[in-house]
C-alpha cells in the first residue's frame, strides 16, 4: 500500500556526547541521514534538524567535534548543529536544553552509539502518524554481535537491577526467569508490536507535544534511569509501543564495564527512581 503522509512534518533529533568516539558518531549521523532520506522519499518527513550537545570538558575533543560537524554537508532538508555546553550537568539536562526549544512535530532522543536501519525513521514516523494514541515508539535493538538486546522493560525490582549488571553468569542463570521477565523477552522476542511501560533512552521517537507537556527529562537524574522516569511520565499522555520493524544496532556496554564512577551514577539514580515511583524489592 502506498504511504501518503502530509508534507511539512518536521523531526528534531538530540544527541548528547561526552568524549565519545567521533568515528562512531560519524557512523550514527550517516545512518540517521540515510534513514531520514528514506522517510523523506516516503513523504513521512519534510525536514530534520539534529542537535549534537557536547558535555565534554576536553577542549581538544570539543574542537575536533565542532570541526567535524561543521564540515558535514548541510541542506534545507537535513541540518546538523553542534553546541558545546558550558558545564556537564548530565544526560538529562543536556537533552532538555534541546527539548525546551523544540518546535518540531516529532523528536528523537538518540545515543551517539546507535546506528539506524535505513527504514527505521520511515516506519517509526508512520507508526506515530497513523495512530494518535501512541506517543513513543521503541525499536528492536541488536548489539554488534547480532544478538537482540532487550531494552524495553517492565517495572524493575531491586533484585533484578543488581543481578543484571553485577552478578556472575552462574547466578544470572539461576535467576534467569525474573531477569527475562524484566526484559520483556516473552513479548519482545517476536515480530509483533507490544505496549511497554519502560523504553530505553538509546532511541526514543516521540511526539514533541507529549514530550514537552511532561517537561522532558528530570534534571535530577545525572545519568541512568532518566529514560525510565520519562517513560512513566509519558505514559500519562498515551501509549509507548515496541515496534520490532524499527531496527537499530547499539554499540554500547553495560554499567559494570564502564568503571566505578558509572556504578556510582547507577546506584544514585536508582535510589532517586525508586524513591519517586515506588520500591520493589524482589
Amino acid at each position: 500500500m502506498e504511504e501518503n503522509h502530509p508534507i511539512g512534518t518536521s523531526l528534531s533529533v538530540s544527541i548528547v556526547v561526552h568524549n565519545n568516539s567521533l568515528q562512531m558518531l560519524d557512523r550514527v549521523l550517516r545512518s540517521l541521514h540515510r534513514s531520514a532520506m528514506d522517510a523523506h522519499v516516503a513523504q513521512c518527513v519534510d525536514h530534520v534538524l539534529v542537535e549534537v550537545l557536547d558535555n565534554s570538558s576536553d577542549l581538544e575533543f570539543r574542537r575536533r567535534a565542532s570541526e567535524a560537524i561543521a564540515a558535514r554537508p548541510q541542506t534545507d532538508f537535513f541540518r546538523v548543529q553542534y553546541l558545546g555546553l558550558p558545564e556537564n550537568r548530565g544526560f538529562s539536562a543536556a537533552h532538555n536544553l534541546a527539548i525546551q526549544r523544540l518546535s518540531s512535530e516529532f523528536h528523537l532522543v538518540l545515543n551517539p552509539d546507535a546506528e539506524l536501519a535505513e527504514d527505521a525513521l520511515r516506519i517509526g514516523l508512520s507508526t506515530l502518524q497513523e495512530d494518535r494514541s501512541i506517543v513513543l515508539v521503541s525499536p528492536k535493538v541488536r548489539g554488534e554481535d547480532g544478538r537482540q538486546e532487550f531494552l524495553c522493560k517492565r517495572y524493575p525490582s531491586l533484585l533484578v537491577l543488581l543481578l543484571r549488571p553485577f552478578a556472575p553468569r552462574l547466578i544470572q542463570r539461576i535467576f534467569r526467569r525474573p531477569l527475562h521477565r524484566y526484559e520483556m523477552r516473552d513479548v519482545c522476542s517476536g515480530n509483533q508490536e507490544a505496549d511497554v511501560l519502560l523504553a530505553s533512552g538509546c532511541f526514543m521517537l516521540t511526539r514533541t507535544a507529549a514530550l514537552q507537556t511532561v517537561g522532558g527529562f528530570d534534571d535530577s537524574y545525572f545519568l541512568y534511569f532518566e529514560d525510565f522516569d520519562l517513560s512513566i511520565r509519558l505514559g500519562s499522555q498515551g501509549r509507548l509501543v515496541f515496534n520490532p520493524a524499527i531496527r537499530i544496532v547499539h554499540h554500547g556496554g553495560y554499567v559494570a564495564k564502564k568503571g566505578m564512577q558509572h556504578v556510582k551514577y547507577f546506584i544514585r539514580s536508582g535510589i532517586t527512581f525508586f524513591s519517586e515511583h515506588g520500591w520493589r524489592w524482589i
